[in-house]
């Protein structure tokens, strides 16, 4: 799952990335509109946002992402413990608050309540659609009880289309989150593996979910 940092502190940035990057792919921005630019690639699963921020403030980069009709979840760090600005924050679309300085542990409990809270289908690191089940920490995927093979990145696009489903998800979007900027493949390569995945679930009749809108992408629809 990728989250995305948008904090000026570089140190800051830092201390935060290493706290959550053994459970989760980071990327970091240092103000406000570079950090609005990669929120509205809408590829990430959460998004920590400082308020204080340089080129455009955070109540403004959340409610321009809220007004693109983007809804990743988003936690607010601040130095403010004002609860005027906890308020304004919540009323225009964050879902959390957290007050600097913060332990680590609570800025993991929060990540992890946030995720389950807004994806719903999380339950002990397993996602479940219909009679499919994933657990992501030991990569076994099961329809029906009955343990199906994927490859690494047909697994991860699985994973992505659940968290999303009866949402279309763009083939560059796929590719930014699974295979990332910086590859050096093209998007022809999510064709390959989505194809791949399609015949594996065709074996359960499980094809039928998996959507291809032409010249866009793709959508699991329950």
């Amino acid at each position: 799952m990728k989250i995305l940092i948008i904090e000026d502190d570089k140190i800051l940035s830092e201390t935060i990335k290493q706290v959550i990057q053994d459970e989760y792919e980071v990327s970091q921005e240092y103000d406000g509109e570079s950090g609005l630019f990669s929120a509205k690639l809408n590829i990430y699963d959460l998004i920590i946002l400082d308020l204080m921020l340089p080129e455009m403030n955070g109540y403004e980069v959340l409610n321009k992402l809220r007004s693109y009709k983007i809804f990743t979840p988003v936690l607010i760090l601040t130095a403010r413990d004002d609860i005027n600005d906890k308020v304004k924050g919540l009323k225009i679309g964050a879902d959390d608050y957290l007050v600097k300085p913060f332990e680590s542990e609570e800025l993991l409990a929060r990540i992890d309540a946030i995720i389950r809270r807004t994806n719903g289908n999380y339950t002990l690191n397993n996602l479940k659609f219909k009679n499919l089940e994933m657990n992501l920490n030991s990569r076994n995927v099961t329809i029906n009880g009955e343990e199906i093979i994927l490859q690494g990145k047909q697994f991860e696009i699985l994973e992505y289309l659940i968290n999303y489903k009866n949402k279309i998800i763009t083939k560059e979007q796929i590719f930014d989150k699974i295979w990332g900027f910086n590859s050096e493949t093209t998007t022809n390569v999510v064709e390959v593996y989505t194809s791949g995945l399609r015949r594996i679930l065709k074996k359960y009749d499980y094809d039928k979910y998996l959507k291809t809108i032409r010249g866009v992408g793709y959508m699991l629809v329950d």
